[in-house]
């Protein structure tokens, strides 16, 4: 189809780097005499490449492409010692590692888990998790969201019960428990979002979301920790190493 020509054209310069973050693509009436289309192709185009979470449509600037600059992840590096001096909770590490800014809003709740968290934990009918909500910010913007579930009666009297940012970080807390995590098992799965992960985290229309949920074992193999991260997946890169020399 025509507006599908339209939209490869415009798709090719912006992953190209012809038309870079933040460049204002021409306007419909140019776009409808580049290509010798009718009003309603271009719009067709131009509606193909928000659904993609290629570019935003504003009334004042037109249509501008999107900065899609992503947030490299390395999940095994989670657990893996910091540099002295460098004690930070792990998200905080890893963007300043980019030269990047972190910040996060925090709530922390006592709540009766649903199932599939239960079950991951490990927790009998009627226990209880201390689960800490955060909503994470980069350079301002809101990069994802993770809600961490810990057994209640783990972490009762811990900071990690308590209202407010863990500077060193939940996972060093949990050393100082004795229940350092040792082992982890990851499953990554893609969808679109929820109404309420849309408004949180501010997404264009059409960007689905990778959930990342990661179950944290102690040295005698029991679940003390499940971290449930919503990434909008324009946002991030999930990048894993491995490496048997």
């Amino acid at each position: 189809m025509l507006y599908q020509q339209v939209a490869a054209e415009l798709r090719r310069a912006i992953y190209s780097g012809v038309l870079g973050p933040g460049a204002q693509l021409p306007t419909e009436a140019q776009l409808m005499e580049d290509h010798g289309v009718s009003r309603n192709t271009v719009r067709l185009a131009l509606g193909e490449l928000v659904n993609e979470g290629l570019v935003t449509r504003t009334p004042r600037r037109g249509t501008v492409v999107r900065d899609r600059r992503p947030l490299l992840i390395y999940p095994q590096r989670e657990l893996e010692k910091q540099p002295r001096g460098e004690l930070r909770e792990a998200f905080a590490f890893a963007v300043a590692q980019e030269g990047r800014a972190p910040s996060q809003y925090i709530e922390v709740l006592t709540v009766s888990p649903v199932e599939e968290i239960a079950s991951r934990l490990e927790l009998a009918d009627g226990e209880l998790a201390v689960v800490r909500r955060r909503l994470r910010f980069v350079d301002g913007q809101p990069y994802n969201t993770n809600d961490s579930y810990y057994p209640r009666d783990l972490v009762a009297d811990s900071e990690i019960a308590r209202p407010g940012d863990i500077a060193r970080g939940a996972n060093r807390v949990l050393e100082e428990l004795g229940h350092a995590q040792v082992r982890v098992v990851d499953d990554i799965w893609a969808r679109m979002p929820n109404q309420e992960e849309a408004e949180r985290l501010q997404l264009e229309l059409g960007t689905p979301v990778m959930v990342y949920v990661r179950v944290g074992f102690d040295g005698a193999d029991m679940p003390v920790r499940v971290a449930v991260s919503v990434l909008p997946a324009d946002k991030h890169l999930i990048r894993y190493e491995l490496d048997r020399r």
